[in-house]
């Protein structure tokens, strides 16, 4: 059998690219649901799980820092192969976890193959798009992501709440996914290096000059979404619990899981809306859902909270994909792994930092404090991803960066062998 027949077609590996972004958003949350477990039958505080939380974002920042631009140097193929070989020890690590400590090495592994997969893959997905279709990308990862989220949940929820070995069997579910998956990848077409830019080695990730208020606008339209993100993923649980006081396990991660099913629709149904326009709304529709869920917080009103999380859904798809589109539409093909590994470095930085706080604060100071502290932080990102949004606007409306689009504009499938 020649090399050709072995190797997936575009639309094919289009897919592939997209279920590599669903996995990577399901190992970030795979262990969302099972942080009460832990407090439950290790005895450790919500700041301990909160802070297992967090060395997840803070090994993927230092995967981004060093190896940001890895995929436009050995290809995406090979990046997100060793994504997902960190992703498969992290998830074994926490499948076969005695006590907190696996936990913690289990959690810095899943951090090291998110980071090394996830870029790629986005890129990925752009580059296999059929021509005239790549504004849809952006959306497509982003419901890509969302499902991967929903699984985490709904499937984490379920085995929890009725199969045996809670703590270990969603886990041993996630490893055999994240191996059928790899297998698939094996087969996508091979990246062919870049003769112009070298070989790879560590120097950081770097932004085109060209692009640099553009990126700003994505850098803090996605920090604003995964900093929302972090309170559902590190808290969320105990948010559902202490709020609607729901005690199925299966119960909170549906409710979890609405938040992911909007995000999905919402990508998907917005994908012809310009990203620009995308980040602006969305920062609206992200404010009104913290405004939401402070007075859920304060009422206790599981109808309120489930509105919350529909809002926030909705607000989340707008923010998370407008960035990926402006990077998409913007950076040059040779650059865009590096620029969009730059842009979810900012966002996963964010992400971790409130996780942490949040947990201190919940822990000394109650989960009403600890929310009242996100709304701030968040506001403040969505407030600032609307005004560099118009900015943007304005300096595009007077013909700034039109060698930038232009750039985006040439074909990227080139740079694969079919």
């Amino acid at each position: 059998m020649n090399r050709i027949a072995r190797t997936l077609p575009r639309a094919a590996s289009y897919w592939t690219a997209a279920a590599v972004a669903a996995i990577a958003l399901w190992t970030s949350g795979a262990p969302s649901t099972t942080y009460p477990l832990y407090e439950a039958h290790w005895h450790v505080t919500a700041a301990v799980t909160n802070a297992v939380f967090a060395v997840y974002p803070a090994a993927l920042v230092i995967v981004l820092l060093v190896f940001g631009d890895l995929a436009d140097h050995i290809g995406r193929r090979a990046a997100i192969l060793l994504g997902l070989a960190g992703m498969l020890v992290g998830t074994l690590l926490f499948a076969v976890a005695p006590g907190i400590g696996i936990v913690f090495a289990g959690r810095v592994f899943m951090g090291v193959g998110v980071g090394l997969a996830l870029s790629p893959a986005s890129a990925a997905v752009l580059e296999f798009s059929r021509p005239g279709r790549e504004r849809a990308a952006g959306a497509v990862t982003t419901a890509a992501t969302a499902l991967g989220l929903a699984l985490a949940t709904l499937v984490g929820g379920a085995l929890i709440q009725y199969a045996p070995f809670p703590l270990h069997l969603d886990f041993w579910v996630l490893v055999a996914v994240i191996a059928a998956v790899g297998a698939t990848v094996w087969f996508m077409p091979r990246h062919t290096r870049d003769e112009a830019r070298g070989a790879w080695r560590p120097r950081g990730i770097a932004v085109a000059p060209g692009i640099r208020l553009i990126y700003v606008v994505a850098a803090l339209s996605m920090s604003t979404a995964y900093m929302f993100g972090a309170i559902f993923l590190s808290l969320g649980a105990q948010i559902a619990e202490q709020i609607t006081h729901a005690a199925n396990v299966l119960e909170v991660g549906a409710i979890m899981a609405a938040m992911s099913v909007v995000i999905g629709v919402t990508a998907l149904a917005t994908r012809s809306v310009r990203p620009r326009s995308s980040i602006a709304v969305g920062a609206i529709v992200v404010l009104i859902a913290f405004a939401l869920l402070l007075d859920a917080a304060y009422t206790g009103s599981l109808a309120v909270f489930i509105t919350t999380t529909l809002v926030a859904g909705a607000g989340y798809a707008l923010m998370f994909s407008g960035s990926l589109g402006l990077i998409g539409q913007n950076a040059p093909a040779h650059h865009r792994a590096g620029t969009i590994s730059a842009v979810y470095l900012v966002a996963y930085v964010m992400q971790g930092l409130t996780a942490v706080v949040l947990g201190l604060i919940a822990t000394g100071a109650g989960l009403r404090s600890a929310l009242d502290v996100g709304a701030a932080g968040v506001g403040v990102f969505a407030l600032g991803a609307l005004v560099t949004a118009q900015a943007l606007r304005a300096r595009q409306n007077a013909g700034v960066g039109e060698d930038a689009r232009a750039r985006a504009s040439r074909p990227a499938i080139t740079a694969f062998e079919e």
